[in-house]
């Protein structure tokens, strides 16, 4: 094992130095307040492997006619017919920015609290540890709420993220506490709320979502993992949508091997913002794009018995 201790003049520093010499698979063993700054031991089970290379990004044809071979794509992702023939032709990065929304998160001064919301198990929790780690490699002190008063351990996941990022855990599950919590707020600092696992068919689970959303006058991001059948990922997508949603967080696409339900999801009037693309919570999600999506939708396995996507 290869051990290191890092000394920075803030949490923020320090983590990047670690993910800079030992990588995104570094154990983070301790963090402590030193005169000066922090100090942070990491380590590592082995030497970091070197770079991946790119991934390979086919070159799609530019003319007027329909590509056989992203037809093929797309039956395999069981991509909607209707939205398959519109983005059947031409480069399928145009064609995705032309017929889909891509929206990158706000996390300007004084934007809007992000309120992440989804069904149980898809990946709010770690979406909002993402975007916290993610927001403090930029120089940024975000104030991090959960509104899970739920399940069992959830604070506690949550919380051991934002002790690594030197960040304080707000609790907050009803809307008089989150007003008290957002009191918190300073110089117009980016506010992640993460909410509880919750069934957007329910009127009560709705009318909490609305009743939060208002409360922090909060934008909704939705939390819908990939590989969800296309109907299913529709109506939930359509579900939220109508509790006042407005962007999509598709995780697991790193797992999931068909992900039609990801575009059906933003044909039901999501705007596509974010993906998640691994399991580290420094690298493990990036902002959606067109050329992203593209890249992910025309690789598909070989046509054999037990092939995987890599």
């Amino acid at each position: 094992m290869r051990l290191k201790l890092f000394r920075a003049g803030d949490t923020a520093e320090a983590m990047a130095q670690v993910r800079t010499e030992l990588g995104a698979e570094a154990l983070i063993l301790s963090t402590r307040r030193v005169v000066g700054g922090v100090e942070v031991t990491a380590a590592l089970e082995q030497e970091p492997a070197p770079a991946p290379l790119p991934p390979f990004v086919p070159e799609l044809p530019s003319g007027p006619g329909v590509d056989s071979e992203r037809v093929s794509a797309f039956a395999w992702h069981n991509v909607p017919a209707g939205l398959a023939r519109r983005l059947g032709a031409g480069p399928l990065p145009f064609a995705l920015s032309a017929t889909l929304h891509f929206e990158k998160l706000a996390f300007a001064p004084g934007a809007p609290p992000l309120l992440l919301v989804g069904p149980p198990g898809a990946g709010k929790t770690l979406s909002a540890a993402r975007l916290a780690t993610r927001l403090v490699m930029a120089g940024k002190t975000p104030l991090v709420i959960t509104a899970d008063g739920r399940r069992a351990g959830a604070a506690e996941q949550l919380a051991a993220f934002t002790r690594l990022l030197g960040l304080q855990l707000l609790v907050a599950s009803t809307p008089s506490v989150l007003t008290k919590a957002l009191a918190r707020r300073q110089d117009g600092a980016p506010v992640l709320i993460d909410c509880p696992g919750s069934d957007p068919f329910a009127s009560s689970q709705r009318e909490e979502i609305t009743a939060l959303a208002a409360t922090a006058g909060a934008e909704i991001g939705v939390v819908l993992p990939a590989g969800l059948d296309v109907g299913e990922a529709t109506d939930l997508a359509g579900a939220y949508a109508a509790c006042g949603a407005h962007t999509l967080l598709a995780t697991r696409l790193d797992l999931a091997r068909r992900i039609g339900g990801v575009l059906s999801a933003a044909g039901a009037g999501l705007a596509l913002a974010e993906a998640g693309i691994g399991p580290g919570a420094a690298d493990g999600m990036v902002p959606m794009t067109p050329d992203l999506l593209a890249t992910r939708l025309m690789r598909t396995p070989a046509a054999r018995p037990g092939a995987r996507l890599t």
